[in-house]
């Protein structure tokens, strides 16, 4: 990472490359036992298919952690790789996911060209972006998504917008930021960076949680063809 990234971009890299290990082994697989979350990702997987692409371009899984929701996609068929701003998580999830290509990066600045990607899932990832780095945070997804290509995107909520910052975790000292965010908040950034909104889904908390989790399937628009 750049020595001139957002400071909270060194705090996040720091305290999970701290937590990484044990934070794989308690999350092996966020998606196990959460029927509603494999859904939507099969319906993402569909409008990435949808999309109509010549050539099926990559998607990407930002905030890609220990690897298990890029290795679910895999084994739809989507060629995928993930990006983490934690390179101890990039590591594991390379020795967990050998066949699959994991890379240390930022969503806030995607080291991609325009218009290359089929699809973005971002799963729980965007809880520790500042609001203000927030809509630099879609304008890179619309900028790196084809035409069409759809967004998955994944977030604790609430009634109103917080914030919390925890320094202990699995035993670790960390200085890690939350932000907890109103499905609407999220949905009008979504819209001012041009993206479409094709469903919002929210779902109470289950098993211990302490929030809600809010689910946005977007896309990029599609260009439409003008008359000849």
């Amino acid at each position: 990472m750049r020595a001139d990234s957002p400071e909270f971009l060194h705090a996040t890299q720091a305290s999970y490359d701290a937590i990484a290990e044990a934070y794989a082994a308690e999350f092996p697989d966020s998606l196990a036992g959460r029927p509603l979350e494999r859904a939507l990702l099969t319906a993402f997987v569909d409008m990435v298919r949808a999309a109509g692409a010549p050539k099926q371009p990559p998607v990407a899984d930002l905030g890609s952690g220990p690897g298990h929701v890029a290795a679910r996609l895999h084994a739809f068929g989507l060629p995928v790789f993930g990006v983490d701003v934690s390179p101890r998580m990039v590591a594991l999830a390379r020795r967990e996911h050998p066949e699959l290509r994991f890379h240390v990066g930022s969503m806030t600045a995607l080291d991609l060209p325009d218009e290359t990607l089929g699809g973005i899932v971002a799963l729980y990832s965007i809880i520790h972006v500042p609001d203000d780095q927030l809509p630099a945070v879609f304008a890179e997804f619309h900028r790196v998504l084809v035409p069409g290509a759809p967004v998955l995107l994944g977030f604790q909520s609430g009634d109103v917008d917080g914030h919390e910052r925890l320094t202990e975790r699995f035993g670790q000292e960390i200085s890690l930021d939350y932000y907890w965010r109103t499905p609407d908040t999220v949905a009008s950034h979504f819209t001012r960076a041009g993206l479409e909104l094709h469903a919002c889904v929210l779902r109470e908390a289950v098993d211990g949680e302490k929030r809600p989790r809010t689910f946005l399937l977007a896309r990029r628009p599609a260009v439409v063809a003008g008359p000849e």
